[in-house]
């Protein structure tokens, strides 16, 4: 699986925003500033995260952007979906949708057990989580396994 930047960079701003104290709104400008954005990025990944529910933007003195629900209630996959959509795509169609002929046809059930194991991080990891910077047991174990760190 590869993190496309307009993902890492909306899961930056959006952690961001969950550190605010208080839920406070922060600008565009200051987001790209905190997190070495391109604005004008950050601009349209904002304007997704809004589409999406995920933000809402406030005008005024004191406007900018803020999480539109709990950063508890907002998860890694949330983000990502919203920016790039399935965590898992077969050249633009979801695992279940790809077929193949009989000597190819298990390669399907990779695609749907590589999904799953994406859900088991990206759906456990919230945003609150990140801002906190603490992760779920379950997933945190899993950074035990020297293999893990290993590139390959």
């Amino acid at each position: 699986m590869r993190v496309s930047a307009k993902s890492d960079y909306a899961l930056r701003a959006v952690i961001e925003l969950a550190a605010a104290p208080d839920g406070s709104a922060i600008s565009a400008e200051q987001l790209s500033q905190l997190q070495e954005i391109p604005h004008g990025f950050l601009q349209a990944i904002l304007a997704d995260l809004r589409r999406d529910g995920i933000l809402v933007s406030q005008r005024g003195q004191a406007g900018g952007w803020r999480l539109a629900k709990a950063a508890s209630d907002v998860s890694v996959a949330d983000i990502i979906r919203a920016i790039d959509g399935p965590l898992v795509s077969v050249y633009g169609l979801r695992p279940e949708a790809v077929t193949y002929n009989d000597s190819a046809a298990s390669l399907q059930h990779v695609w749907i057990a590589a999904r799953s194991s994406l859900r088991d991080i990206f759906e456990e990891v919230t945003v609150r989580d990140l801002a906190d910077h603490r992760l779920p047991d379950q997933v945190a174990s899993r950074l035990d396994d020297q293999e893990a760190w290993r590139p390959h």
